[in-house]
């Protein structure tokens, strides 16, 4: 394998990892979440414990072939495009739990689910199989920023 292409998987998976420790860095207190109104159609804790993992795995899987099938300037133009959205998921992880600002917690997550489109399709164009796979963190990154919307209509 090409170094540029061993780089990027690993690029991708550190990445990934920033992505998935990072995510609950800000979320100290519990007991301050649940005394939030929630929109009646939030689903129930357990669904979060299951789609965040299976989402971080699949995850896996697109950036890393992405990265040892996908052209240079796709597997980078991707690997850049995944941090960015990385960036924006972590904001909105910090403007939710930390300052409280639900509106900008909501942009936040809308710019995320925005970036996901070019990863999504980056990831069909490698592979179908893997493509389909990352469909779920694609409607899951959505209906978080409709989530978020919503918590700031509410709280």
């Amino acid at each position: 394998m090409a170094p540029w292409r061993i780089a990027s998987a690993i690029t991708a998976f550190a990445l990934i990892a920033l992505y998935a420790g990072g995510a609950n860095y800000w979320n100290k207190d519990y007991g301050w979440y649940q005394s939030l109104s929630k929109p009646s159609w939030q689903p129930p804790d357990f669904v979060f414990g299951i789609i965040w993992p299976y989402n971080f795995i699949v995850l896996g899987f697109a950036l890393y072939a992405i990265s040892t099938k996908a052209s240079p300037a796709i597997a980078a133009g991707t690997l850049t495009i995944f941090a960015l959205s990385v960036f924006f998921a972590l904001r909105w992880s910090y403007l939710f739990y930390s300052p409280h600002d639900f509106a900008g917690s909501a942009s936040a997550l809308a710019v995320t689910a925005f970036l996901t489109f070019p990863i999504l399709i980056a990831t069909f164009m490698t592979s179908w199989k893997i493509g389909i796979a990352l469909l779920p963190y694609q409607i899951w990154i959505i209906l978080a920023a409709a989530l978020s919307a919503s918590y700031a209509a509410l709280n």
